[in-house]
């Protein structure tokens, strides 16, 4: 019996072991978005815990990286497509060998303007939320590309919460991707899947996207060589969609929107690629809840 007891408090003390979380990116030329996702990152899981790889051995490091882990690579001198499987390609292999290595049980991977959120109801911090859920191979969040309302919001201000002056944002299934991962896999591109595993959009998280937020920066962002040059004028233009979308259309309510919407997504799926989730062709505007706007 006492051979008994001891085993089953062990198993207990176990189950609430807080699980080891790493976040990382890679980043080139772009200290705007960067400053805040060290900002939010560092906060919520700890900068020892941050990994950021910089495109390019030309790059500099920011002061505000103090602390964090940073890598200058090699840049990948290739047009998007083929740039963006091989930076993939290497953040799921250094996502592996964090977990193989340094023994972290989960990885988050985020473009550098890509903001994994709980939702402030909950009253819970981002690695308490995870440590409370059950991941097997990947969790992914509901996608919000934030844009700017036109017609009610001025240019960002980057020392202010992003979410304090922007209210809007399209539900858009691009960015609903595979950010969490529990285990050694290889990320599609843009993290948009696990190849070759399911996904799991959960009920209490968000990605909020902020690519969109200012048509300023986008503007200048179309002018700049070095982007253009890898062939992202395309992408670049969709982000000025996303505003126009916003500016145009009629926002829906939040928690009845975002429950329907998860739904969809998780129900249709890509015709290309059956492990990313689909948006029907209607565009969906949501005014963003008060309880977030301190978050980002």
């Amino acid at each position: 019996m006492l051979i008994f007891f001891s085993c089953a408090i062990f198993v207990k003390a176990k189950d609430y072991e807080m699980k080891r979380i790493c976040a990382i990116t890679m980043v080139r030329n772009d200290d705007f978005y960067l400053r805040k996702w060290v900002e939010y990152y560092g906060t919520q899981l700890g900068i020892e815990n941050l990994r950021i790889y910089f495109d390019g051995e030309d790059q500099r490091v920011p002061d505000f990286c103090e602390g964090v882990y940073t890598e200058l690579r090699p840049r990948i001198s290739e047009q998007v497509v083929k740039f963006d499987k091989m930076r993939l390609k290497f953040l799921s292999s250094q996502a592996a060998r964090l977990m193989n290595e340094e023994k972290y049980d989960l990885v988050i991977g985020t473009d550098v303007d890509e903001f994994l959120v709980v939702d402030p109801v909950l009253g819970k911090t981002l690695p308490e939320y995870l440590n409370s859920i059950k991941i097997d191979v990947s969790v992914s969040g509901l996608g919000i590309d934030v844009g700017q309302h036109l017609s009610f919001e001025g240019p960002i201000d980057g020392g202010k919460p992003f979410l304090s002056q922007r209210s809007y944002a399209y539900l858009c299934s691009r960015y609903t991707k595979t950010s969490v991962i529990a285990a050694p896999v290889s990320w599609g591109s843009g993290f948009h899947r696990v190849k070759g595993h399911n996904y799991h959009i959960d009920s209490n998280l968000y990605l909020f996207h902020f690519g969109s937020i200012d048509l300023e920066m986008i503007q200048k962002r179309m002018t700049n060589s070095d982007l253009l040059s890898i062939g992202l004028s395309r992408h670049i233009r969709k982000r000025a969609r996303t505003i126009n979308v916003v500016t145009r259309g009629k926002a829906r309510e939040w928690n009845i929107t975002v429950k329907r919407m998860r739904l969809v997504q998780k129900v249709l799926r890509n015709p290309f690629a059956w492990n990313k989730p689909w948006n029907p062709i209607i565009k969906v505007v949501v005014r963003i809840p008060d309880r977030f706007k301190d978050i980002i």
